[in-house]
């Protein structure tokens, strides 16, 4: 639109000039003049007003090339930005979906760790009575024992001595003979241990852990090892990993004094490894048994094939003598039918041939 108005401003600049000249033309002597000048701002015109439309012809091939290339690249750019925008979409879908699985895990962790920790609430109170925890001590002793052992090598509050029941005794051959096993949870000395702030605290907490320690070595030692009834030891059963850890960290005379008394600490872990010997110890003295029972019996066998043998030879040599009668029988069959073929051969014409009969029959009376 602008090239079309400066064209037109182009065309009427040229008549006012055209008309300028004209007027001069009439008025001034140097007609002839302005006449060749007006003339040349004309065709200068003209020539302008062509290369205008020229130009502004070549304006609208270009802005159509050009609107038309926008609009393939703003095509181009629509269908990346959609693709862009399905793949985000997509993408965030999927991210979207995780992020709702995971939130359902760790929904399902919270209520794990609800469950948990009224768990963990419901042990402590547990752990806090006395008799609870005496009585958490051998559940766990007895799950342990149930898992490595057959029911025939072990039973639970078995009578030792006159009146007393122990928590476990493994029945063992001799040596070494049962050994008792007794649960024991020394929870408040170390509780206390742990709990100490200061050096003197802790001190004071470690003499009454160690002591009482040492009390339940010696009561089992005076209750569970009994001379001819018990092995000369026994086991203490901690349930506790991390009693047994600090114990035998920080309280070797504790150890020491537990060994001379016979009686031999042991946690859950030292005790399946303890079980698990026991097992094989219970399995070799099976296959000993079991390779003296079939001495015996393979003995039992080569008697058995002795006199099986013998009866054998017996039936042998019946069986011989049945061959030589049956060969004997043979014989005298085949002359009992060589003789009748004999007999069978003889013709009779007449009275006369008597005498050659009776020769015939003393020769065959030698001959037989």
């Amino acid at each position: 639109m602008e090239i079309i108005l400066g064209f037109a401003l182009v065309l009427v600049l040229a008549g006012a000039a055209a008309g300028f000249f004209y007027l001069h033309r009439r008025q001034d002597p140097a007609a002839a003049r302005v006449d060749e000048v007006a003339g040349r701002l004309s065709q200068m015109a003209e020539t302008q007003a062509a290369s205008q439309a020229q130009l502004a012809q070549r304006l609208q091939e270009q802005e159509r090339a050009l609107a038309a290339a926008l609009d393939e690249r703003l095509g181009q750019v629509s269908t990346r930005v959609s693709e862009t925008l399905e793949k985000s979409t997509s993408q965030q879908r999927g991210l979207l979906d995780a992020l709702t699985e995971r939130l359902i895990k760790i929904d399902a962790a919270q209520k794990n760790i609800a469950e948990l920790s009224s768990q963990v609430v419901g042990l402590q109170d547990i752990l806090a009575n006395k008799q609870a925890r005496g009585a958490f001590g051998e559940l766990q002793l007895r799950d342990l024992v149930e898992a490595v052992l057959p029911p025939s090598a072990y039973a639970f509050q078995a009578k030792v001595g006159a009146n007393k029941r122990a928590d476990c005794m493994l029945i063992l051959p001799n040596p070494p003979g049962s050994i008792v096993i007794d649960a024991k949870y020394p929870l408040e000395a170390y509780r206390a241990l742990v709990d100490a702030q200061d050096p003197a605290a802790r001190k004071q907490a470690e003499r009454a852990f160690a002591a009482d320690v040492l009390k339940h070595v010696r009561d089992i030692a005076d209750k569970y090892i009994v001379p001819g009834e018990t092995a000369e030891s026994a086991l203490m059963f901690l349930p506790s990993e991390a009693v047994y850890a600090e114990l035998h960290a920080n309280f070797a005379d504790v150890i020491d004094q537990s060994y001379k008394a016979r009686v031999f600490i042991v946690s859950p872990t030292t005790l399946w490894a303890t079980l698990n010997t026991v097992r094989a110890v219970l399995k070799d003295v099976r296959m000993r048994e079991a390779a003296n029972v079939i001495q015996k019996e393979v003995l039992r066998l080569l008697e058995d094939v002795d006199r099986l043998d013998k009866r054998v030879g017996k039936l042998q040599s019946h069986f011989d003598q049945s061959v030589e009668d049956v060969r004997q029988i043979r014989i005298s069959t085949d002359k009992v039918k060589s003789r009748g073929e004999k007999i069978q051969d003889l013709q009779f014409e007449d009275d006369d041939t008597a005498d050659e009969l009776a020769a015939q029959q003393f020769r065959l009376e030698r001959t037989g």
